[in-house]
């Protein structure tokens, strides 16, 4: 099978997955704090088929494949604010919760890998290959488990840090006015309808690659000593 293909088949599944995790979270939470909603619609759930929107979990990742350039998003979970017990807060807490369960997925998958790489000299070899973004020959089942652990790493940070940012329609948006006074909060939302081609500009100047790119140096360092 060609390289690529393979690469961009682990980083679809991971995605696929990352996905999953990211938009359960916040059904979770909002069911926590008061709002069952996405609970009602299924939306607490591990299985992807729930959270799939058809260009953003299917065809743009599908094109990714072989372009290499593999990001999608998921459906978005419907959160009725005025059911959350603390409105403000309690949105700021379902917001988060999404990115932060993809940070907490990257840090189990670099436990796995660790421990992986202390298993045995053979293992710690492929480990330290797949972190350089090599596809290692031979090795059994470890290599696309290990493979799967490290994009899953690496997605689950892009994630995360995309996530983050503080524009509409990113869940950093919800961070941010949970975090600021009513009246400048009412004021951030006034501007977001132009959140969209700010966004695009960010993405297109690369800048959120400042954020995640160092995080993920750091990984491979540590996994290729």
């Amino acid at each position: 099978m060609n390289t690529r293909i393979y690469v961009g088949i682990v980083e679809f599944i991971v995605l696929l997955l990352s996905l999953s995790v990211h938009e359960s979270a916040h059904a979770w939470t909002a069911d926590k704090l008061g709002d069952p909603t996405a609970r009602f619609l299924g939306r607490v759930s591990l299985n992807p088929i729930v959270h799939i929107d058809p260009f953003g979990t299917i065809l743009l990742p599908l094109i990714g494949m072989v372009s290499g350039i593999m990001f999608g998003w998921a459906k978005p979970v419907p959160v009725s604010v005025n059911r959350l017990r603390n409105p403000k807060r309690d949105y700021m807490l379902v917001s988060a919760a999404g990115p932060c369960s993809n940070l907490l997925l990257a840090l189990l998958l670099f436990a796995v890998l660790m421990l992986m790489k202390m298993s045995s000299p053979h293992a710690a070899e492929i480990v330290r290959d797949i972190a350089y973004f090599s596809v290692p020959e031979g090795g059994g089942a470890i290599v696309p488990l290990a493979m799967v652990a490290f994009y899953g790493i690496v997605i689950n940070i892009v994630l995360a840090v995309f996530n983050f940012i503080p524009i509409e329609p990113l869940d950093g948006a919800g961070v941010l006015s949970g975090l600021l006074p009513r009246s400048v909060s009412s004021l951030l939302h006034s501007i977001q309808s132009y959140g969209m081609i700010v966004l695009m500009l960010l993405v297109i100047s690369g800048v959120p690659s400042y954020f995640y790119s160092p995080l993920i140096s750091v990984i491979q360092s540590i996994l290729t000593a």
